[in-house]
């Protein structure tokens, strides 16, 4: 019984769609935070001046400070994006799929 459900879900049209679609999604926010992450780590190793200089004559703070707060918090924003898409249309197309493998 249990195997014909998960059979029935694996060849579910709408199942195909959400893999594929969540798939590509996750990618390409995946593709995005590495390429700003190696991207500061690429700018640290190949032009370490860049950042290290000072965000105002005198000042402490160095241009660094508020990019690797910047990469931080586009993890979250990137994160954020996903949640929300999550808990709309995945979570939709999920609950359709449960109905259609429960028979409703």
């Amino acid at each position: 019984m249990k195997q014909d459900m998960v059979d029935r879900i694996k060849n579910d049209p709408d199942f195909l769609q959400l893999t594929r679609v969540r798939s590509k999604f996750a990618w390409t926010l995946t593709i995005i935070m590495l390429v700003i992450y190696f991207g500061f780590v690429l700018v640290i190793a190949f032009d370490p001046a860049l950042l290290g200089t000072p965000l105002s004559e005198g000042s402490v703070t160095t241009v660094g400070i508020p990019v690797g707060v910047g990469v931080i918090i586009s993890a979250f924003i990137l994160t954020g994006i996903y949640v929300r898409r999550a808990n709309g249309e995945f979570d939709a197309l999920t609950a359709k799929i449960k109905a259609k493998a429960k028979g409703e």
